[in-house]
């Protein structure tokens, strides 16, 4: 892989590929917003490329295949930048995250790798973001496409997890079965006996009797859409009594964040009444004391929840994260900063055509809970004792992809397990 014939898989830009539907390398699309003029720039493939890849499309073709009806190579691009430049007329793009991109907009107009974030057009991110927030019919039919794969994966892992396997073995099977779609995974496997670690994507633990094991996966279509779900099961057959009850708080603020959604309601109040649910079955356990919604707006609740409820989704998992939260999740008010809030990635009122995740968890992680502890941070909220008896618990949630309808919300491609009967059922 380290060579240069040899690159990574190479993955479109989620934005050109919304406005092209063309997946290739190499390629710029200028769109004049005057004349309505579009051009696809790029170079088409020498004889010397064409023996080692076989016949390629000139890249005249793959503008007409996408209805643009001019093209050029990507010198007459810098010839074109330059004389729109001597006529004073802005150039809009995009924020770069692509290290290569960031060189070439240096080369092509002179700005700085560190002012790309700054000179990018705050114009045109909001009108990308005004487009591609409301999912078309077609859209929703791709995605849903992309969710029945990822449950396959999710029901294959429950099903063939043994005591004494390697994690990469079940993360192999999970990656196999998005790939014979002749797809993609839409983000690297997570699948752990540390669910405690939010993004762990190690795989070289040995799993055992007593464990819990959690997969968040997802599969990616040839069109580019995303499905993402969470799921977690016993290494054995049966939950234990311990983590049946867990388990079934984490659910209940689950199946409690489903019923508000609905348009006008602001996922950021879905967000705080799932944890106060949480909150509360996890006082009627014995881990929180006091008042609830008290402990939850003092940020309490992050314990056990360091993280947000779900994000926006399409042809990105966390859609046009690129484009900048505040704008996609936010529309522009100010984010939170408080532990475990400021990782809310969506907090602005619900509308139809929002496709979304639910994806609530609990988690025990014995750093942090160390940390609190030494702080003796909301003590009046937590009992110490009681969570630190389950400082080798690990963590656990189920995600969800969801559809927001006129007048409510739907569930997006078929049922993944998430019950305690439906999983042990899996299971056994």
């Amino acid at each position: 892989m380290n060579y240069t014939d040899n690159g990574y898989r190479f993955r479109q830009d989620s934005t050109f590929l919304y406005f092209t539907g063309i997946s290739h390398p190499d390629l710029v699309a200028v769109f004049d917003t005057e004349t309505g003029e579009e051009i696809l720039y790029g170079d088409d493939y020498t004889i010397d490329d064409i023996v080692w890849m076989g016949p390629q499309p000139t890249i005249r073709d793959k503008a007409l295949s996408c209805g643009i009806e001019k093209s050029a190579p990507i010198s007459k691009l810098v010839s074109d930048l330059k004389e729109v430049q001597k006529k004073g007329r802005q150039i809009h793009f995009l924020p770069l995250y692509r290290s290569e991109s960031r060189v070439k907009l240096f080369e092509w107009l002179g700005v700085l790798p560190s002012e790309v974030e700054e000179r990018s057009s705050l114009e045109l991110v909001k009108a990308v973001i005004s487009q591609r927030n409301y999912k078309s019919d077609e859209e929703i039919a791709e995605i849903e496409k992309a969710i029945d794969t990822s449950v396959d994966m999710h029901h294959a892992a429950m099903r063939m997890a043994r005591p004494g396997m390697m994690e990469s073995e079940i993360a192999a099977e999970i990656e196999r079965i998005a790939l014979a779609t002749n797809g993609y995974i839409s983000f690297p496997v997570i699948a752990t006996i540390n669910g405690q670690t939010l993004h762990n994507h190690y795989h070289g633990n040995i799993i055992s009797e007593g464990d819990l094991f959690l997969v968040d996966a997802g599969a990616e279509t040839p069109m580019g859409y995303a499905g993402d779900l969470s799921s977690t099961f016993p290494v054995s057959k049966k939950f234990t009594e311990r983590q049946k009850e867990i388990y079934q708080v984490s659910l209940n603020a689950h199946e409690r964040a489903i019923e508000m959604l609905r348009p006008g309601v602001p996922f950021k109040e879905v967000y705080l009444e799932s944890s106060r649910t949480m909150m509360q079955g996890l006082k009627e356990l014995g881990f929180v004391r006091g008042d609830v919604a008290e402990a939850v707006a003092a940020g309490a609740h992050a314990m056990f929840f360091p993280c947000g409820l779900g994000h926006m989704m399409g042809l990105d998992v966390h859609d046009m994260e690129n484009l900048g939260e505040q704008y996609v999740g936010y529309d522009n008010e100010p984010k939170s900063t408080q532990f475990g809030m400021k990782s809310l990635r969506l907090g602005r009122k619900l509308e139809p055509g929002f496709v979304l995740t639910i994806e609530p968890g609990i988690y025990f992680i014995p750093e942090l809970i160390d940390m609190w502890k030494a702080e003796k941070k909301f003590e009046q909220f937590l009992n110490y004792d009681k969570i630190n008896e389950y400082r080798d618990f690990g963590g656990l949630r189920n995600e969800e992809d969801f559809l927001i309808t006129e007048t409510g919300a739907r569930l997006l491609g078929k049922q993944k397990a998430k019950t305690i009967e439906d999983v042990e059922n899996m299971r056994s």
